[in-house]
């Protein structure tokens, strides 16, 4: 019997909300079938934190490793999917329910993701709920937001919560039809040398039981 799927990426298309000022995704025929061609190439031209990616320390300390460098372990294995819809402005860790042993945990902070138009407003996550999840073992964080910081920040305090604790990121997840409780993540980033994130196809998959 076959375990299910969900697929918890955003579809990289023209149009996609991006951060304000970073570059806009974009999709273009290098080599067409229909002019003569025996192939169809395309290029695409996008951000390293186009929808739905995979932070890697170099995005927030100009020393840290490029997302090449990164462990894969912490992008793969079981998750807690966490509902925090009734958070506020940032996710405290009065928030937080009993994560277990979880080493993956994703937060669901939308009832509807937004795919259509950029949310200034989003909800992120407060450097003492990094801080404590790090305390339970914690070595990945998720979020449907684009940033686990605020958009007006100019510390990245969560960020450098994370760098701390040498935690892993990944945010804009697609989390609209997953329930909370566990699963296993697969979000692997592409080996991108020198590159600060990395978009990803992340999907959950049901526990083999």
């Amino acid at each position: 019997m076959s375990l299910r799927i969900w697929d918890i990426s955003q579809r990289l298309r023209a149009g996609l909300p991006v951060w304000p000022g970073d570059t806009e995704f974009a999709h273009n025929a290098t080599w067409n079938m229909g002019d003569g061609s025996p192939v169809n190439v395309s290029a695409l031209t996008l951000s390293t934190h186009s929808g739905t990616h995979a932070d890697a320390p170099l995005h927030y300390s100009a020393d840290g490793a490029d997302i090449a460098q990164v462990d894969l372990d912490a992008y793969l294995g079981e998750c807690l999917v966490v509902d925090a819809r009734r958070a506020g402005a940032t996710i405290q860790p009065d928030d937080l329910p009993e994560t277990g042993n979880a080493q993956r945990v994703l937060f669901r902070t939308y009832e509807t993701f937004p795919h259509d138009q950029w949310d200034e407003k989003f909800t992120a996550i407060s450097p003492a709920t990094i801080r404590l999840l790090s305390d339970r073992g914690v070595k990945l964080v998720g979020i449907d937001t684009p940033s686990l910081d605020p958009q007006d920040s100019k510390t990245m305090d969560a960020h450098n919560a994370v760098l701390a604790a040498d935690m892993r990121i990944l945010e804009g997840l697609v989390l609209d039809d997953v329930a909370p409780g566990q699963y296993e993540l697969i979000a692997l980033p592409m080996p991108i040398a020198g590159a600060d994130a990395s978009p990803v196809r992340a999907i959950l998959r049901e526990l083999a039981r």
